[in-house]
């Protein structure tokens, strides 16, 4: 299954109607109509109600759509039966446990899918490892079901769980074990190592998401949309890494032509992971 090219997910709460009005226009690849936290349990099936316009005007400019539902078996099952729908490309699963947990709602989906008359398969996961109980599952998590997409932690749940302060040095071990899991896995690894706070300190935050893609994160989640072009420029290609990587590759394949195995290219030697590198990097450009 072809991996996205997701740079920015912002998320939004599914009855607040003033933003899910403007949502489109903030620039995220990716639209996160939440069912989950930023909705009392009151209003849980009026967000469900909400998910199909919400869903068409949210997704209006060409962003992605997705549902970050419950974790609780009560409530995901209906979080399922109204997100899974032709506008919604991915569900966002909170908490999870483990493989079988990824395996289960991917049953669960399925069925609402062939219900649906929708294609088995097309509706992918983003997980969410929020408990210490199942950071030593990452990798199994990450591998789980076809329709994993991306993975990450929940830094301010992870926190709590572990009677931490959530920040880069908390992050910072099981940032590594996301991308280490995501990227065996042939998957996103969701997320960033830094602090959060002020989401007003835009050029910490910025500070941070260089530092993270560096790293290895391939995307990452907000609430603020702030935060979103600042994500699409620090998780993005630039046009300039676009064309060096193009010429990189060009000068290693003309190399090879001649017979040459040692190439250089701008002042540096370059050989097989590097151009790999380059490749990879062309493949994430949008």
């Amino acid at each position: 299954m072809t991996l996205p090219t997701w740079r920015s997910l912002l998320f939004v709460p599914a009855t607040a109607e003033r933003f899910v009005a403007k949502a489109h226009t903030r620039g995220a690849d990716v639209v996160i109509l939440d069912l989950e936290d930023s909705i009392p349990p009151p209003e849980k099936a009026a967000a469900r109600a909400a998910l199909p316009e919400a869903a068409a005007t949210v997704g209006q400019a060409g962003a992605a759509v997705a549902v970050r539902i419950n974790r609780p078996l009560d409530l995901a099952v209906p979080d399922i039966a109204a997100a899974v729908m032709p506008q919604v490309t991915a569900l966002m699963l909170p908490k999870v446990m483990g493989p079988e947990h990824i395996r289960l709602l991917s049953e669960v989906v399925a069925a609402r899918e062939a219900a649906l008359g929708l294609p088995i398969g097309r509706t992918r996961f983003i997980g969410i490892v929020e408990t210490p109980q199942a950071l030593p599952h990452l990798a199994a998590i990450a591998g789980a079901d076809p329709r994993m997409a991306a993975l990450g932690v929940g830094s301010e749940d992870l926190s709590t769980e572990l009677e931490a302060v959530p920040g880069a040095d908390m992050l910072y071990h099981f940032g590594m074990m996301v991308v280490a899991a995501a990227r065996g896995a042939g998957i996103l690894p969701l997320g960033s190592i830094g602090a959060f706070a002020d989401f007003r300190d835009l050029e910490g935050y910025r500070a941070s998401l260089q530092r993270s893609r560096r790293l290895g994160f391939a995307c990452t989640a907000c609430i603020h949309p702030a935060h979103v072009p600042i994500i699409n420029e620090e998780y993005g290609v630039a046009p300039a890494e676009a064309d060096r990587a193009r010429r990189l590759i060009a000068a290693f394949e003309d190399a090879l032509a001649r017979g040459e195995g040692a190439v250089a290219f701008e002042g540096a030697m370059i050989d097989l992971p590097v151009v790999e590198r380059a490749k990879r990097l062309l493949a994430r450009a949008r």
